[in-house]
């Protein structure tokens, strides 16, 4: 019971000097990656950069408390940050102060959201939105993401309020670009990609923010048109309660559902990823009680949603982190920053978080995976597609729910039309498979064996009774019997039983039998509600479709 309540007595009891020098190395390690990393997510996100250093301040140190995940790391990620970015820009009508407070408000909504999940054993919504989804609207993020960059590696202005209004300002005004920004920009992306390949898992972003300041500080490209971060405020976030009310702000409810699915999605997948790489699991369900607590604190802390990244989590691992002790002491790493190095930042040029943010999104566009889907299911890249299309044109929010809703009518489409099967017996076995896909099976005179792949429901009774029909006249001089074989059959409702006592009736008539083979508990209990026991006689889970086809030949033979 501890564990659930308090997961960090599983490791505690058996936390050694070993351990504490990994976890040590791996937080100073994480601090080093997470401050530049966050400094651009908050510019990504239209706050000032301090926001994203609270986020990493704060939701690594409670997450600590709360989670299972012994790697995760918790921090702005750029999907949230781009979603918190276009969504509150219609929100905060230019004003700063209410962005940075719509931003807080978000979290804290998220938090009540996820709380509440917690108390609701809601952890099953991780499968709202489908791997599929995920591709699409991570190619989607990247590309929009990119395009909120590029005029920064430019050095130009740019400006735009969606995909093709951004393509074209940032082309009408590349003639104008600063040479000089833009090579210094992408000297840092060919760094950056280097680092990764040589050192991976290492803070090569922090060498590249350090000597970004050195460069700007004491040479003359201090005059060459770069822009800078600017003074950040020194010292410690202040805690309090987001000044804002729900109602003052339209959209935010929608906003903190879309983050907290996107937060929970991410973080639980990441975890799962590196919890299988180190030999144990975590509980979803708790992972949402670690994620509220963590947004609520990072709400009261002027920070704005957060999530347990994979890039953020690998650099983590990779530094050799045990424990999420290693939370810890990147917080107080990036605490003592927060007092004593600000002033250092103020001349960290902007085209360096830009380079970092388009080195960083490289691996949400997943082509691969796309062309892997596109080969072995069509209609799945499809939904892909719209998720990519639909983040682009309408945005994040907007692309992820219309993605989520194609894909729920797709699934209600296979639902109300599946597959109805006519077996037959494999030779020499008591075996019975479709004759579509084994056209070499017995077929057994006088008997039609009927396979039901899926519930039978409201919606597709009439289906499924067109197709047996069809089939039923096609031999309705010879048929005798047909048997359902109902394993495949997880739930029928009342319009479904409903059905099969008219097709009985139907068959009567016709003086065609009708059997039931393997039918579950549930389905064998709406049946007997039914009162369909009673025309067809005992259904039992252990009447084998064979059990059925012998007693349905003998009959035949005696009739004969």
């Amino acid at each position: 019971m501890a564990l659930k309540i308090f997961p960090p007595a599983d490791w505690i009891a058996a936390y050694n000097t070993k351990t504490l020098n990994s976890d040590f190395i791996a937080g100073i390690t994480l601090a080093a990656y997470g401050i530049p990393v966050s400094l651009a997510y908050a510019t990504l996100a239209g706050l000032p950069p301090q926001y994203g250093i609270y986020g990493y301040l704060i939701g690594g140190f409670f997450y600590t408390l709360l989670g299972t995940s012994k790697q995760l790391a918790i921090g702005p990620t750029s999907a949230i940050s781009l979603l918190i970015g276009t969504t509150i820009a219609n929100l905060a009508h230019g004003d700063i102060q209410r962005w940075g407070d719509i931003a807080s408000l978000t979290a804290l909504i998220f938090a009540v959201m996820a709380i509440l999940a917690y108390f609701l054993r809601l952890s099953g919504i991780i499968n709202f939105i489908s791997e599929t989804v995920l591709v699409g609207f991570k190619a989607g993020a990247a590309i929009t993401i990119g395009l909120t960059q590029l005029p920064k590696l430019f050095g130009v202005k740019g400006g735009g309020e969606n995909f093709l209004e951004r393509v074209f300002f940032l082309f009408h005004q590349i003639p104008d670009m600063n040479t000089a920004v833009f090579i210094f920009g992408i000297s840092a992306i060919i760094i950056l990609i280097i680092g990764e390949k040589v050192a991976p898992g290492r803070p090569v972003a922090i060498i590249i923010v350090i000597a970004s300041i050195v460069l700007i500080s004491t040479t003359s490209l201090g005059i060459q048109g770069f822009k800078t971060v600017g003074a950040i405020p020194t010292g410690l976030p202040e805690f309090h309660l987001p000044s804002l009310r729900i109602r003052d702000v339209d959209g935010v409810l929608p906003l903190s559902l879309a983050c907290f699915l996107l937060s929970y999605i991410e973080s639980v997948s990441a975890g799962r990823t590196l919890a299988q790489k180190n030999g144990y699991n975590i509980d979803p369900r708790q992972e949402l009680l670690a994620l509220g607590i963590a947004n609520a604190a990072v709400a009261f802390g002027q920070g704005y949603p957060v999530a347990g990244g994979l890039s953020q989590s690998a650099v983590n691992d990779t530094a050799g982190a045990k424990t999420p002790l290693s939370l810890v002491f990147a917080s107080v790493t990036i605490a003592i920053c927060l007092l004593f190095l600000t002033g250092y930042l103020q001349n960290l040029p902007t085209v360096v978080l830009a380079s970092i943010v388009l080195v960083a999104i490289r691996g949400l566009f997943d082509l691969k995976e796309m062309k892997h889907l596109y080969k072995i299911n069509k209609q799945e890249f499809y939904v892909a597609m719209i998720a990519l299309i639909g983040v682009l044109i309408w945005g994040i929010l907007t692309g992820v729910l219309l993605a989520a809703i194609v894909t729920l009518l797709l699934l209600i489409k296979a639902t109300s039309t599946p597959n109805v099967a006519f077996l037959g017996r494999i030779p020499g076995t008591k075996r019975y498979t479709d004759m579509a896909r084994h056209p070499d099976n017995e077929k057994i005179e006088g008997v039609l064996i009927v396979r039901i792949e899926s519930a039978i429901l409201y919606f597709n009774c009439e289906f499924i009774k067109e197709q047996l029909w069809l089939k039923i006249d096609s031999e309705i001089s010879t048929l005798k019997t047909i048997i359902l074989d109902l394993n495949s059959s997880p739930h029928i409702d009342i319009a479904g039983a409903r059905f099969l006592k008219q097709l009985f009736i139907d068959l009567k008539a016709k003086n065609i039998s009708l059997k039931i083979a393997e039918a579950r508990s549930e389905v064998r209990d709406i049946l007997r509600s039914e009162n369909l026991e009673d025309l067809l006689g005992h259904i039992s889970r252990f009447v084998a479709v064979d059990d059925l086809v012998v007693e349905a030949t003998k009959e035949l033979k005696n009739a004969h």
